[in-house]
């Protein structure tokens, strides 16, 4: 029998939106209560400015972006699903925003093509400072450009908010569709997994917000 090609899942949003606290939480609740090997795959910029002791200059963007993606693939072949905290997509929605090099999208969107779920960091949490962060008003203009990737790409996304467990409950209700034939009957999620629609498409999705009525959203197809 072959064995099944591993399910990817992005954690995608801007700077201090939770992303990799999200991704220690699913990793652990999926290892507890599925029959999954996740993986979780750290942002490589984080390790790169930690041992430069800097923030990476316009041409060492495209290097980064690759290091990320070589290290999920190698997660790839022995786990049967792998956390992304954040994956080439971000290096190209930095170059966009801080040097206006639009240049890493269409391979960042290949990359992206490849995920089975995207989920969207919501910008609810308090900012947290960090040396290597930019500052909270970077956040809304991060988030737009990712969201606009998404979209032109027509690639779906769901958005998760929430604090503590309840970021954690959206994120394992919005992946509901992917999980449920891995679950275990056990587990306290299961019958909300069972009764989640089936699709993440057709949904209101916004460059700009989370809101539905926003005049700027636009209804995606499935595909």
């Amino acid at each position: 029998m072959t064995a099944s090609p591993p399910l990817h899942i992005a954690l995608l949003g801007a700077e201090s939106t939770g992303k990799s606290q999200l991704g220690l939480a699913l990793q652990e609740h999926l290892r507890l209560n599925t029959r999954l090997r996740p993986a979780l795959v750290t942002e490589y910029l984080r390790e790169w400015c930690d041992r430069e002791g800097r923030t990476p200059r316009p041409e060492e963007q495209a290097a980064i972006a690759q290091e990320q993606q070589v290290r999920a693939e190698r997660a790839a072949r022995d786990h049967d699903i792998v956390l992304h905290d954040t994956t080439p997509l971000m290096t190209a929605v930095y170059s966009d925003l801080l040097f206006q090099d639009a240049s890493l999208y269409p391979s960042a969107l290949d990359f992206q093509r490849r995920m089975d779920a995207n989920l969207v960091m919501a910008l609810d949490l308090p900012w947290a400072a960090d040396p290597q962060r930019d500052g909270p008003h970077a956040q809304a203009p991060t988030d737009r450009l990712i969201r606009r990737a998404l979209l032109h790409a027509r690639l779906d996304y769901s958005v998760v908010g929430g604090h503590g467990p309840d970021r954690l409950m959206q994120a394992l209700n919005a992946l509901g569709p992917l999980l449920r034939p891995h679950v275990s009957t056990g587990d306290g999620m299961f019958s909300r997994l069972m009764h989640r629609a089936d699709s993440l498409g057709g949904e209101w999705r916004c460059e700009h917000c989370d809101d539905p009525a926003c005049e700027h959203a636009t209804r995606l197809q499935r595909r």
